[in-house]
């Protein structure tokens, strides 16, 4: 499949306006991500879990307008008040996408998005909200197109919202979901992400994922100048070799519930991820010192415990803790005795692994 597929046939008597709401969750990659090509296309193919209770809940109101523009015209609340500093990424996406939806240049739009969870702290919120902005878009297509199928309308979501965010693509399916084509994932592409539909152990059914809110505010380097920091990157190559490597194994590992295997891989991947941006030139370092904190006390509980937790970080301070459901009373009680003093006021968030974005 290529692009050209999801440009779509004229569309005629479009309608005088529409609405259309969906929830899109974050997703914690397990492979990571880092690296891309023109196109907003991966160096390396990845696959994450979906969560559930950290989302973005986006509305929007499509109103048509007298004629066609050049580009479609918007209208912008965060959390219920304007946000000028979200408007140029949104005015990007949508020049984006717009070869793919160029009924849209008929509509202004009025767009109504919040989040579950903090903006800008390494939870993926571009992601849950690029997957919420182009379900709507999406879900407004397919009102004007009544034979867009099911999985035509999941692909193309996922499409867009990877022109806005290239991890948005994992955001709109669930519970596990690659990106990135791949020998051993059948129909897997680096133009939208697709439901894992590999055997996977009871183990890995039941997960949770305890967010550990060490910094809240925005990162000191974004996600897209980290990616462009992988361009000539001394170490680039052997990443993406070791990424595919990892695929391989992690996908066994799902089928088999080898916890110690994953646990290896997991945290293996998540250290990685940093270790590039701390060797890129210009360097940079996203973890604090309560990140390495939180990350040695879950080592010592998981040896002096044989409970089968472990890390992973995204492109920020916070500490993702992965676990099993039936260790949940003893993790959660860990976190409260241990790892409580090192979050930002004491927070941290409850999440576990979801089936994907709901239409509301």
């Amino acid at each position: 499949m290529n692009d050209q597929e999801f440009i779509p046939a004229d569309l005629k008597n479009l309608a005088s306006s529409g609405k259309a709401s969906w929830k899109a969750p974050s997703n914690i990659a397990l492979v990571k991500y880092w690296g891309k090509y023109p196109g907003q296309l991966p160096a390396n193919p990845s696959l994450s879990f979906t969560l559930s209770s950290s989302a973005t809940t986006t509305s929007v109101d499509f109103q048509k307008r007298k004629s066609e523009q050049k580009t479609p015209s918007f209208d912008l609340l965060f959390e219920g008040k304007p946000n000028k500093a979200f408007e140029p990424k949104i005015k990007i996406f949508l020049d984006r996408i717009l070869p793919y939806t160029p009924w849209l240049s008929y509509y202004h739009l009025k767009i109504n998005t919040s989040n579950s969870f903090p903006h800008s702290s390494g939870i993926a919120s571009s992601a849950s909200g690029m997957a919420a902005l182009s379900l709507c878009i999406t879900e407004m297509e397919k009102t004007l197109n009544q034979e867009m199928s099911e999985q035509q309308f999941y692909r193309k979501a996922s499409f867009l919202s990877r022109l806005g965010s290239g991890s948005a693509c994992r955001s709109i399916q669930g519970p596990l979901v690659s990106w990135g084509k791949h020998p051993q994932l059948s129909g897997s592409s680096d133009l939208y992400g697709t439901a894992f539909a590999g055997p996977v152990h009871e183990i890995f059914k039941d997960f949770r994922d305890t967010i550990l809110l060490v910094h809240k505010g925005a990162k000191t380097v974004s996600s897209t100048a980290g990616h462009a920091l992988m361009e000539g990157h001394p170490f680039a190559t052997q990443r993406f070799v070791q990424a595919n490597k990892n695929m391989s194994s992690l996908i066994e590992v799902l089928a088999n519930g080898n916890m110690e295997l994953f646990i290896q891989l997991v945290e293996g991947e998540a250290l990685t991820l940093h270790a590039m941006m701390m060797s890129s030139t210009p360097s940079y370092l996203l973890m604090k010192p309560n990140t390495l904190a939180i990350i040695e006390n879950i080592r010592e509980f998981r040896k002096e415990t044989g409970e089968p937790i472990c890390f992973t970080l995204d492109a920020g301070a916070n500490v993702h803790l992965l676990y099993p459901g039936k260790s949940a009373e003893k993790v959660l009680q860990f976190i409260k005795n241990e790892l409580v003093v090192y979050c930002e006021k004491g927070q941290y968030i409850c999440d576990e692994i979801g089936s994907g974005a709901e239409k509301l």
